[in-house]
């Protein structure tokens, strides 16, 4: 969330960014900078009592030591008034951080200065682009009816065994599957990324930790027997890796990558544009984490793009990068570039990859911070990208990869499948 101090000192220019979000965000500001006044006041007061209440303990000692206990008695008196105002003041403090908290957590992160006003996602500025779309014979499928032709997909049996949204991947698609997700990580691992393997369900702690709590809890799977919710991206569990840490200056960066199943509502996701795996509730995904010092975090995030570029170099893939505008902007995102993949069959472009930094809004929730050359506590800058997500990258690679005669089988992916073509 955003620091308390960053809001009493740069209160214009928050409002001012937050309105690249198309949020009014005065009424809510005010009202934070005014709970953060009554929770200082009450902390100032509940001081006071506090240090009033200890002098006069050291003067009753002092009174009993020297005989003097009935004037000792009378000072007693006294610490019982001030222990219930005491007692009151907490009760005051406590409930003006808890109201402060639950506002905070209402505002999102302030956009970077490059981010533009827009609304959707028509408003994102395309920054580049690379490769080129193929030209498919005539009778060329989508991937859903490829699928269903060599029998790699099945998703009428997801449908039976869970629900729409959760394919079945068989034979060669099962293979190419694999074969991505160890393509992902052996790209992911050789760039220093360290991999890990992370629980696929998080606590609440670690939901709010990242942010997807309190904003997208209608998205999340939630096992209320628990009170666990399924991971909607490794993100989660990887980046709460460091909740209430204290990190050395010399760490940075940090780096890791891991592959996880990834599980979504997708709540409201109807119509033609959610068919195949355009839109599912279970996927697969391979995702880079990076805790950075905030001087480098900038340099760090144009690393990642570089990086995604990279793999979808190998791949072969028509694709290219967003920069997205304030109204499609995440929650808890100050920049984000999109990278989407053309499927040459729909003639449309697909999301496969989001590279974002945090900055410091991630880790004031977590409390991740550092030591800085002075021995202060600093807060880090968290950032993630999916590399990659793998429904959509599947979807592109079996549309503009198509032949009369088969499913060919990028170069790079071949020594991991087994197989150069899925006929």
């Amino acid at each position: 969330m955003l620091q308390i101090q960053t809001i009493r000192d740069n209160k214009e220019d928050i409002i001012l960014a937050l309105g690249k979000r198309n949020i009014d965000a005065l009424p809510l500001i005010e009202k934070v900078l005014q709970l953060d006044e009554n929770r200082r006041a009450a902390q100032t007061s509940l001081d006071n009592v506090l240090a009033e209440s200890n002098k006069i303990s050291k003067e009753i000692g002092v009174l009993y030591k020297t005989g003097k206990a009935q004037e000792a008695n009378v000072l007693k008196e006294q610490t019982v008034k001030l222990k219930e105002e005491s007692k009151q003041l907490s009760e005051a403090l406590s409930s003006a951080e808890e109201e402060l908290q639950t506002l905070l957590y209402q505002l999102p992160n302030a956009p970077h200065l490059s981010v533009k006003k827009g609304s959707t996602e028509e408003d994102n500025e395309e920054i580049f682009s690379e490769g080129e779309i193929p030209k498919l014979t005539e009778g060329a499928l989508p991937h859903w009816e490829l699928a269903k032709k060599y029998d790699i997909i099945d998703f009428e049996l997801g449908v039976k065994i869970a629900g729409a949204g959760f394919p079945v991947y068989k034979g060669k698609g099962a293979r190419l599957q694999r074969a991505l997700i160890a393509y992902f990580l052996d790209k992911n691992t050789e760039a220093g990324y360290t991999e890990i393997q992370v629980p696929h369900l998080v606590n609440e702690l670690s939901g709010y930790g990242t942010g997807q709590l309190p904003d997208k809890e209608g998205q999340m799977y939630h096992v209320t027997a628990d009170d666990l919710y399924l991971i909607p991206t490794a993100e989660v569990p990887v980046t709460n890796i460091f909740r209430d840490t204290i990190v050395n200056e010399s760490d940075f960066p940090i780096t890791y990558t891991g592959y996880t199943p990834c599980f979504r509502r997708e709540a409201g996701s109807y119509g033609a544009h959610v068919r195949g795996l355009n839109r599912l509730h279970q996927f697969d995904k391979v995702e880079i984490v990076r805790v950075e010092h905030p001087t480098k975090s900038y340099d760090a995030l144009d690393g990642m793009v570089e990086h995604v570029k990279n793999i979808l170099r190998e791949l072969k893939l028509p694709y290219r990068i967003l920069r997205l505008c304030g109204g499609d902007l995440g929650f808890t995102a100050a920049l984000t570039f999109d990278f989407e993949v053309f499927s040459t069959a729909q003639d449309r472009w697909l999301e496969i990859s989001s590279v974002s930094n945090f900055e410091t809004y991630q880790a004031n929730r977590l409390k991740l911070r550092f030591k800085d050359e002075n021995g202060k506590n600093q807060l880090a800058h968290t950032l993630n990208g999916s590399s990659l997500a793998l429904p959509r990258v599947l979807a592109g690679i079996l549309e503009n990869y198509q032949t009369a005669d088969g499913i060919k089988i990028p170069d790079v992916l071949v020594p991991y499948c087994g197989f150069d073509m899925i006929d």
